[in-house]
């Protein structure tokens, strides 16, 4: 198998439009409305366009090459059947995993035991997260309600009673986390992302700007900014004070399927299904890198980065692991060792340990 870097291209104008203009579109049959926002939406691209003047692997040409040794540490064993959801604990020692075997399991990944079980009262689970705390957990999918969990209840759980289940979705979802044990954030096929009391089981707020399904939410630690991707193929930038999308960026040619903050707060990384990694930076409002591979075009499934924001984690449907610079665009590194798609991965908050979930049913430890 042959990798070959696709860098950003510099476009010019004659490309822009061909990059914008959908061919499937026939100025002539638009209302006078959809015809402004379409020609807007070339307007904007273009004034992108006159500040892009140079490329990121350009300008870090001099930047030194990065050599990784990566290992396996453990297989984390137990699931029956596809792993499709991973996060972390604030700790950096536990992973809380979600497969479509009606359960959510907590592992210590220093000894590779089973800590928690919880049973699910639907095996089609999409999403879980890990409270900052670590006494809360919660999971949703397609039976379109968030169910919250409290670790310290075993019996509870063993029976799979959550302590609250949020109800006000219309579609599956896609994704949920926690800003706190008060609070979590729930995005959805219904297109919106709601703010949820925990509490009272209350929405606090309701966000809605997509024109697909959200599959994808990353939150900045000041828990007043996140990202949110869709199946319109943007991502949306929110402000939970104002309620309000701040900022959307366009790029990709299909799905977005996951989206991560880089630590500076300034730019974010993103997977989809159109097998390219991109790389954003809100202050240009654009896309400034990609990282891809040649044949065969695998989509990416999910996406994290280094605690430096300097390496590239991509989780492929082909079973790769890819690690990319993130400054020089070389692919550093390929994990080849899960036999099935590589569904989720995540880095701790120490930025030690690398976690990747697999359709092959198991989660593995890399340092």
């Amino acid at each position: 198998m042959m990798y070959v870097l696709q860098p950003f291209p510099r476009s010019n104008q004659a490309t822009l439009a061909q990059e914008m203009e959908d061919p499937g579109v026939n100025l002539a049959d638009l209302t006078p409305e959809e015809r402004e926002a379409y020609e807007l939406k070339l307007q904007l691209q273009e004034k992108r366009q006159e500040v892009r003047d140079t490329s990121l692997f350009d300008e870090a040409q001099t930047a030194e090459h990065v050599n990784v040794k990566i290992r396996r540490r453990r297989d984390l064993k137990g699931h029956l059947t596809k792993v499709y959801a991973m996060d972390w604990s604030a700790d950096a020692r536990h992973v809380l995993s979600a497969s479509q075997d009606s359960r959510l399991l907590v592992w210590d990944t220093y000894s590779g035991n089973k800590i928690h079980a919880i049973e699910l009262k639907c095996s089609w689970v999409m999403c879980c997260s890990y409270a900052p705390s670590g006494n809360l957990v919660a999971s949703g999918g397609l039976d379109n309600v968030c169910s919250v969990y409290d670790l310290n209840d075993e019996d509870a759980n063993l029976s799979g009673k959550a302590i609250k289940v949020l109800t006000g979705h219309d579609g599956y979802l896609g994704e949920c986390q926690f800003l706190s044990d008060k609070q979590i954030l729930t995005s959805s096929g219904d297109h919106m992302c709601i703010l949820w009391d925990i509490a009272t089981g209350q929405q606090i707020t309701t966000l809605k700007d997509h024109l697909g399904e959200v599959d994808c939410l990353s939150i900045l630690p000041d828990n007043n900014t996140f990202l949110s991707g869709s199946t319109d193929a943007t991502v949306k930038l929110w402000d939970l004070r104002e309620g309000m999308c701040k900022q959307t960026l366009v790029g990709h040619l299909s799905d977005v399927v996951d989206c991560k903050w880089l630590a500076n707060g300034l730019n974010f990384v993103t997977a989809s299904d159109d097998g390219i990694v991109r790389l954003f930076d809100i202050r240009s409002d654009q896309e400034i890198a990609q990282y891809s591979y040649e044949y065969p075009q695998a989509g990416v499934s999910c996406v994290d980065t280094s605690l430096s924001g300097r390496i590239i984690f991509a989780g492929y449907d082909d079973f790769n692991v890819i690690l990319w610079d993130t400054l020089l665009g070389d692919l550093l590194y390929v994990l080849s060792e899960h036999g099935a798609k590589v569904s989720c991965l995540g880095v701790d908050r120490d930025g030690v340990a690398l976690c990747t979930g697999s359709w092959d049913n198991l989660l593995k430890i890399w340092n």
